[in-house]
């Protein structure tokens, strides 16, 4: 199969968004702030507790990135998720240091591990994978969710 695809019809889905079952939606919230991401909407139940957050920020040109959350009723167990976020930066130095300062644990260099806080708010280190020649960074957010940021200067060709 090669790249081309038919155009969608206006019927079609235009726009997906990761929606992910969290602990503390409100520290989820906070984490993508971040990397960046908005708090748009949080809906709180009668006891005041978030249960539903939508964050987004603006990219290259019209696109978006954007994330829900909800709270989860059960534990949310990082290794039986099967969800990997993947985010593109123009400046992953900057990224990083801004979640380094953010107080997010420095993992050092990625070895396969979880890291330090059993794998939660943790960055790991620029990496040069074959795929991302620009650097790529691996971050596990406050419910031990992968997230995988390249630098790239525009956005991903098609």
């Amino acid at each position: 199969m090669g790249k081309q695809s038919p155009k969608s019809p206006a019927s079609g889905v235009h726009r997906a968004v990761p929606f992910l079952h969290v602990a503390d939606v409100e520290a989820s919230v906070a984490f993508y702030a971040l990397l960046g991401l908005d708090e748009n909407h949080v809906l709180r139940g009668g006891d005041g507790g978030a249960f539903w957050g939508h964050v987004w920020g603006s990219g290259a040109g019209d696109r978006v990135a954007e994330v829900m959350f909800a709270k989860a009723s059960d534990p949310v167990v990082p290794e039986q998720q099967a969800v990997l976020l993947y985010m593109y930066t123009t400046d992953l130095k900057a990224l990083r240091k801004r979640l380094l300062a953010g107080g997010v644990s420095d993992g050092g260099a990625y070895c396969g591990q979880a890291g330090p806080n059993k794998g939660r708010r943790v960055v790991f280190e620029i990496s040069h994978p074959d795929y991302m020649d620009e650097g790529e960074i691996r971050v596990a957010d406050p419910d031990g969710y992968c997230i995988l940021v390249g630098q790239h200067e525009g956005w991903p060709d098609r």
